[in-house]
């Protein structure tokens, strides 16, 4: 809990208000993305959304926006095979990569998901800030300090979210928050303090609205 503890010793009401403002306006599909060609224009901020298949991205996405169908959520891991945009209120442009670490998919095809998600981190120019969605109940796992270390090279500013901190104890959570901290003072690109999250009760959702509020444009671009 201490990284929570210190996000909101700096988060004042009004920012909070901020975040929830810009979450509460319309959020529209834009489409799915297969390939580097299918890119929409790189005209708006925009946040991405990564994380082992099946640690709640879906979930996460929709309980920011308050939609609970926003983002297709599923039991089977790996069903989210492509870059999904979402434009918010043409201030923010939300986008959730396809899980790793595992999928019931040939291996070719998720050799080609990473390839995508790889190229896209490198070559886009409005990716303000990814935020790495980890398991509170598995911490970071080899597939995580492998795409932390793809984040380092890409030079993408990321924060650590964990999710589904419902599940655990606090004294528990406190314990994966400072593990997970410790671990992230090797990682130049990552900011050193965890968001913690519970998508089901809505725990640490507007603060990190507004963190994300923090990169939006100040006005509609879209």
């Amino acid at each position: 809990m201490e990284g929570e503890k210190a996000l909101n010793e700096i988060l004042s009401p009004e920012e909070i208000e901020d975040g929830r403002i810009l979450f509460a306006q319309a959020c529209e599909f834009v489409k799915g993305v297969a390939d580097m060609d299918g890119l929409p224009p790189d005209t708006i901020p925009e946040i991405a959304f990564a994380g082992r298949s099946n640690v709640g991205k879906s979930s996460l996405v929709n309980a920011l926006t308050g939609r609970k169908t926003l983002a297709r959520t599923s039991h089977t891991p790996g069903r989210t095979q492509q870059l999904n945009f979402f434009d918010l209120g043409g201030r923010l442009m939300m986008v959730d990569l396809p899980g790793y670490g595992y999928a019931r998919a040939p291996r070719d095809t998720v050799d080609q998901w990473t390839a995508l998600i790889y190229n896209y981190l490198r070559g886009r120019v409005g990716l303000r800030l990814l935020c790495l969605l980890i398991d509170s109940r598995h911490g970071l796992k080899k597939a995580d300090d492998d795409i932390l270390n793809l984040l380092d090279k890409s030079a993408v500013a990321y924060q650590v979210v964990l999710t589904k901190t419902d599940k655990l104890k606090a004294g528990a959570l406190a314990g994966v928050v400072k593990k997970v901290e410790d671990a992230l003072r090797k990682h130049p690109a990552a900011a050193l303090t965890v968001m913690t999250t519970s998508a089901h009760k809505g725990e640490g959702v507007p603060e990190l609205r507004s963190r994300l509020h923090m990169l939006a444009a100040p006005t509609r671009l879209g």
